[in-house]
Order: structure tokens, then C-alpha cells, then sequence
């Protein structure tokens, strides 16, 4: 009873009410990674997932025609809880879904980008499925999860389990059809954390700490929870704002936190997740899990 009234609570921070029965077929269908990944390990565990989510929403809005597409063609602004639904089941499909699953929602996302494009206030044109942009959404998202992962589930992860994460994160950005050999100089998918870390500091000169950004953010900070799971939410928020890149706070004119700041929120997190982890043992990535013949 307990467990299904956390569940219930947890399901609905992200808009998500359905069962996660539908990952139990077919048997013995890897998907896109299988069970020995390291995509089926890092995105796992609820908590560091939603807390790195929050931390590449942030650094996405902080890129002018990134951010355009999401405030021209989304209910982001109006249906915060839906929009974040979306992605994270676009994430646990092409994690833990079958092959074809995982590329049915690939193939969708892939339509509704190829059709969006408009222009920024301040002249320029955008297209949602422009690779750059679409280089930079992976990038956030990528890096976001792995360090959050490290930051509040496990810190034993070695460079070669760190790379691997990057190289198969690179499979599905290349899917929704992002390729970076491209005559502005950009280099090929990152393959590996450095890679991965270089390419972002590449993107610096083009972000900005904009109006939209703000309002964007302030969305963020002010997330809709239930009466129950509103404190939890607020740590989680917290926590995305903790795991962002050091270059981010200064840009949005705000302080770095402390080490002593992270520790504590750190433990005060562990604590937290012990009944949401719990509760959701049952999960997706069980299911998938189970798919494959294996039980925990």
C-alpha cells in the first residue's frame, strides 16, 4: 500500500500515470543496448535521473535557438509536467524498450523536428532539427545524467564506464539524425567525457542569459508537486541546480554552491530517495529487465 502510494505520487511529478507493462515484451528483446550497458545502469535510478533532467532543461534554455523551439512549439510554459512526461518517456523507451519501441518514438520525434522551424526576435531563423541544436540537447542531457548519476547514486564509476555511457548516448543522437562533420569546424559526436566536455565549452560564445531563460527557469524552480511531494520535488530542484557546470553560474548571475552546500544537500538526498528508490524497484528498468530473463 505504501509502495503503491509513493509510486502514484512519483508517476505524477512527471505526468506519467501509465504501468510500465508494456517493457516486459518480446522476451529476450535487447533493444536498442541490452542489459549489459551502461545506459540500462546509469538511467536506472529515478533520482539522479530527474535531478540531471532539471540540470539540462536549465542549460538548454540558456541557448538562444534551442530554447526558441521549445517557446515557439511546445505547452512547456502551460503543461510543465507534460513536457517533462514526454521526455522521460522518450528517454526510458529508447533505454529500456524493445527495438522496435525504441525506434517507432524515434522515428516520431524525428517527424515533429523535421517540421518545426521559425524565427528568433532577434532575426535569426531556426529549425528544430538543426544538428547543432540538436548536438547541444544531447550534450546537456548526456553529461547532466552521468554526473548526477556519479553525484548522488554511485562515484565508482571509471573513465572506461564513463566513455562507454558517451558512446552509446551518441547511437540515439545520431538516430533523430545528428551528424557534426560539418564545415563550421565542429567536431564528430563526442565519443568520450572529455570529448563530450570540450564540446560544450564550445558552445559558450553562442548562450545567453536571456529573458525567455529566466522564465524558463523560474518555471523550474517553481515546479508543480502534490501537498506529499512537494518537499522531495524541492530538493530534487535544488539538486539540479547544484549539478550544473561551474561556467553556468556566473553566466546566469548566480552564486556557485559551496562544497559544504553540496555535502550537505548531498546526504540530505540519500536520505530522501531511500522510499522513492524503494518504491520504484519494480520499475521500468525491472521490467526490461525481466524481458531479458533476468530478476532482481
Amino acid at each position: 500500500m505504501l509502495r503503491q502510494f509513493i509510486t502514484q505520487h512519483i508517476r505524477s511529478m512527471v505526468g506519467n500515470h501509465q504501468p510500465p507493462t508494456a517493457f516486459l515484451y518480446p522476451p529476450g528483446d535487447p533493444g536498442l543496448f541490452g542489459p549489459d550497458s551502461m545506459a540500462w545502469r546509469v538511467h536506472a535510478d529515478f533520482v539522479s535521473m530527474m535531478i540531471g533532467g532539471i540540470s539540462s532543461l536549465i542549460l538548454q534554455a540558456l541557448h538562444p535557438l534551442a530554447l526558441a523551439g521549445v517557446w515557439d512549439h511546445s505547452n512547456f510554459r502551460q503543461d510543465l509536467k507534460g513536457r517533462l512526461g514526454r521526455t522521460a518517456y522518450f528517454i526510458a523507451v529508447t533505454t529500456y524498450g524493445n527495438t522496435e519501441m525504441a525506434h517507432q518514438i524515434i522515428s516520431k520525434v524525428k517527424r515533429i523536428h523535421d517540421a518545426l522551424h521559425g524565427t528568433h526576435p532577434d532575426g535569426r531563423s531556426y529549425s528544430v532539427s538543426d544538428p547543432v541544436l540538436l548536438y547541444w540537447v544531447h550534450l546537456t542531457e548526456a553529461t547532466s545524467f552521468l554526473n548526477a548519476y556519479q553525484t548522488y547514486f554511485s562515484p565508482t564509476l571509471n573513465t572506461a564506464q564513463q566513455d562507454l555511457y558517451l558512446s552509446e548516448m551518441a547511437v540515439i543522437v545520431r538516430l533523430l539524425g545528428c551528424e557534426m562533420n560539418h564545415s563550421d569546424g565542429r567536431s564528430a559526436i563526442a565519443q568520450t567525457l572529455p570529448e563530450a566536455n570540450q564540446a560544450i565549452l564550445n558552445y559558450l560564445p553562442e548562450l545567453e542569459y536571456s529573458q525567455r531563460s529566466k522564465e524558463i527557469i523560474q518555471l523550474l524552480e517553481d515546479f508543480p508537486g502534490s501537498e506529499e511531494a512537494n518537499p522531495f520535488v524541492k530538493l530534487l530542484i535544488k539538486a539540479g541546480f547544484n549539478n550544473l557546470p561551474n561556467w553556468a553560474y556566473p553566466l546566469m548571475g548566480r552564486k556557485p554552491p559551496s562544497p559544504l552546500e553540496k555535502l550537505v544537500l548531498n546526504q540530505t538526498i540519500q536520505i530522501a530517495a531511500k522510499p522513492v528508490r524503494w518504491a520504484l524497484q519494480d520499475g521500468i528498468a525491472s521490467h526490461a529487465r525481466k524481458r531479458m530473463g533476468l530478476f532482481d
